[in-house]
């Protein structure tokens, strides 16, 4: 499903790099991706999605036998509305927008995503999975951060895509729901022959995955070089 090789990212300000010499995660495997703040979990994420890229020569990232950064801009919008069902840490609801016109926007993207009855009742089945179906004709704006979460999975979800990516989806939940959430992820992806790729800080959750990638290994910070001897302060 995902191979990623020989793969050196940084940001422009150089003061962050990720590499990773090899990386596979298997079709239809559950992985949680955990380590501290700013190892680059989010980057990761980003860069399986095609959000971000690598210039030619710092390695690649195959999705389903896709070389991702040989895309051009619209290739990569296409292939992730096709191929993936993307949850943010920020949710990026569209504000005015309803609940249920929130989870129904995939179908607005790209005219090869035509909206049917059938995806207007399984917005309304996944919704009532996680505890919303009352809140679909809400303005998001009217939502608390758990519930604009919620909203936010069930869009990633609405499709089946053969690929999820979730950045910290409990990350506004109680243990409870935390929980239901996780176990919602996993029906789903194993419904849709999904693989689910999930980046959280929450350990209570690793027992419910398949596989744990610690990330901290893969970070590196560039460091400023000592001063001279006898240079200036």
């Amino acid at each position: 499903m995902i191979s990623i090789n020989q793969l050196h990212f940084t940001y422009q300000d150089g003061q962050f790099a990720l590499r990773i010499p090899e990386l596979c995660l298997e079709t239809q495997e559950s992985t949680a991706i955990v380590g501290p703040s700013g190892s680059g979990k989010t980057t990761l994420l980003n860069l399986i999605a095609g959000i971000l890229t690598v210039p030619s020569g710092d390695g690649e990232v195959i999705v389903n036998g896709i070389s991702v950064q040989k895309l051009n801009d619209a290739e990569r919008r296409l292939f992730r509305l096709r191929n993936i069902g993307l949850v943010f840490q920020d949710f990026q609801l569209i504000e005015y927008l309803t609940v249920t016109e929130n989870v129904l926007l995939p179908c607005r993207i790209h005219s090869s995503v035509l909206l049917t009855a059938s995806l207007r009742e399984r917005a309304k089945e996944l919704l009532d999975s996680v505890g919303i179906l009352p809140l679909q004709n809400r303005p998001v704006t009217r939502l608390s951060q758990g519930e604009r979460q919620r909203v936010a999975i069930c869009r990633a979800l609405l499709l089946s895509p053969p690929l999820v990516l979730a950045d910290e989806p409990t990350g506004n939940l109680d243990p409870i729901s935390s929980v239901r959430i996780v176990d919602l992820l996993l029906r789903q992806a194993a419904l849709a022959k999904s693989t689910l790729i999930m980046v959280t800080h929450d350990h209570s959750l690793l027992n419910r995955i398949d596989r744990v990638v610690p990330f901290e290994p893969f970070l590196q910070r560039a460091i400023p070089e000592p001063a001279a001897e006898g240079a200036a302060p």
